[in-house]
């Protein structure tokens, strides 16, 4: 599965993320904040590969769940 990844600011270096469908808009109910494109058309691993801390897995079922994943990652600087 082919995703493409937003980002916004949640303060303190911590960002939320959000993976739609390659091609499919933002959903309705996540479109109140100013999600930033983070990457595009990324090839999801259904061998357990981790993008921005999540497993596809886990981002798999939730775009099955309801046409979206989202979770809230910290990025530690160097």
């Amino acid at each position: 599965m082919k995703v493409d990844l937003y980002k916004r600011p949640d303060g303190h270096s911590n960002h939320s993320y959000l993976a739609v469908p390659s091609g499919k808009p933002i959903p309705e109910e996540a479109t109140n904040t100013d999600w930033e494109t983070e990457l595009q058309n990324e090839e999801l691993d259904a061998n357990g590969y981790e993008l921005l801390g999540v497993t596809s897995e886990q981002m798999q079922q939730q775009i099955t769940d309801k046409g979206y994943a989202i979770s809230s990652v910290q990025r530690i600087e160097s």
